[in-house]
């Protein structure tokens, strides 16, 4: 059965926020491609979606040097005005497929964010969400719907701090601001 490139992106992504150090011949060995394939996919992930990675020589394999969150989605010009998957030299999309129109990254991958909570209940109220501790007081987290995962943070216990990504961060003064203009 042949796996997606959107599939293997996303276990890599996965993999590179537990910070398990993927590299190359792990991913090709995971999903039966070449090494080739598999630094093309972490090539693309690099280059194309914009991943701050680094290759450690010490551990063999890739790490975040900051947090990260894949985009939402790249598609073609049909779908209303967003790029195109980039071409490589031979007129094939970097994943390798010629007939892909479009690969939809955000579906299945979750956004991720680091959260600044101090207060232990409420880091037990935000569990379903956290997947690690990064410091003292700050956590990874992951989420699929925005929404949601805006409300959690809204109804907590006790503040939290969104760290990053600052979009959230500016979501969640939005959302805030129109609660309070639609309540006065």
């Amino acid at each position: 059965m042949r796996v997606s490139a959107n599939h293997r992106i996303q276990w890599l992504h996965g993999e590179l926020v537990r910070n398990t150090y993927p590299n190359a011949a792990r991913l090709a060995e995971r999903f039966g491609i070449s090494r080739r394939q598999a630094q093309r996919d972490i090539d693309f992930l690099k280059k194309q979606l914009g991943a701050p990675l680094e290759y450690d020589q010490h551990i063999m394999g890739y790490h975040y040097t900051h947090p990260f969150t894949l985009p939402v989605s790249v598609r073609n010009e049909n779908d209303g005005g967003m790029p195109r998957m980039p071409l490589n030299p031979f007129g094939r999309d970097l994943f390798g497929d010629a007939e892909a129109d479009s690969v939809i990254i955000q579906g299945q991958i979750p956004y991720t964010a680091t959260l600044g909570i101090t207060d232990k209940l409420t880091v037990l109220e935000m569990r379903s969400y956290i997947i690690s501790e990064e410091a003292r007081g700050e956590f990874l987290c992951e989420f699929h719907n925005i929404d949601r995962f805006l409300c959690a943070i809204l109804t907590a216990r006790s503040g939290i701090r969104i760290i990053e990504p600052t979009w959230l961060r500016d979501k969640l003064l939005h959302m805030a601001e129109k609660a309070i203009a639609n309540n006065q």
